[in-house]
């Protein structure tokens, strides 16, 4: 038995058990963590799929255990991570800190419709689980540790069971959002992921500069993301 061919699975698995350590740590109140483990886990889902590119390793158990666990990292994670920063700092009804819990329903209907749409090959349609899963765990763990408006906002009880529906909706949307997959570095094919890398490198200069905490930084920067997928959507590019 070809040792190789299990490789991608055991990276896969590396993933899942990322995520339920970040939902541990969530469970904790120490979202900084949890933002680390859903960190490692978008990394083991990347190194995933190279994995069994490089190796020639695909298989369909491959496929469906990669959705699983992406289930595990990116929506059941980031769904507990709001839902347990929400019954630690908003004044809120219970049951209103629970509607974040739609994210992880949402995100497993993404990530079905993913398994079944050919369209999707190079681009994704509707907003990809681990950009979400990132914009997320970013913000809460951002807001964690910021004393200020950003705090504010985050706190009001409404705020962040409004966005995980509006989030919710994209993930199942038929809205394009471009993958960072280069085919080749030509600039008129790959225009959005040019625009996306300068402006996050600015962002990052410039949070950084500011002395914006780390979180923070990612959280703009996956703003960006989502500023120029929409853009690029509204003006039909």
């Amino acid at each position: 038995m070809s040792v190789k061919k299990h490789i991608p699975n055991a990276i896969t698995c590396l993933n899942a058990i990322s995520g339920c350590v970040a939902i541990y740590f969530s469970f904790k109140g120490n979202f900084t963590y949890a933002l680390l483990a859903v960190l490692a886990a978008a990394a083991f889902d990347f190194l995933d799929g190279l994995a069994a590119r490089t190796l020639h390793a695909y298989s369909d158990v491959g496929k469906e255990l990669d959705s699983l666990c992406d289930v595990v990292s990116f929506g059941v994670a980031p769904s507990m991570m709001i839902v347990n920063f929400m019954l630690l700092t908003a004044s809120a009804p219970v049951w209103i800190c629970f509607i974040p819990i739609l994210i992880a329903v949402f995100s497993a209907l993404r990530l079905a419709k993913f398994n079944l749409d050919t369209r999707q090959s190079e681009n994704f349609i509707g907003l990809p689980v681990p950009a979400d899963a990132l914009f997320f765990c970013s913000l809460v763990a951002y807001a964690d540790y910021s004393q200020n408006a950003f705090n504010s906002l985050t706190g009001f009880s409404l705020f962040l069971p409004l966005l995980s529906a509006v989030f919710s909706y994209l993930l199942v949307s038929e809205m394009p959002f471009f993958s960072m997959k280069f085919k080749s570095l030509s600039l008129k094919a790959n225009q959005k992921r040019y625009i996306f890398i300068v402006l996050a490198v600015l962002c990052v200069i410039a949070g950084t500069v500011i002395g914006i905490r780390w979180e923070g930084i990612l959280f703009y920067v996956l703003c960006v993301y989502l500023i120029v997928n929409a853009v690029s959507d509204i003006f039909g590019r």
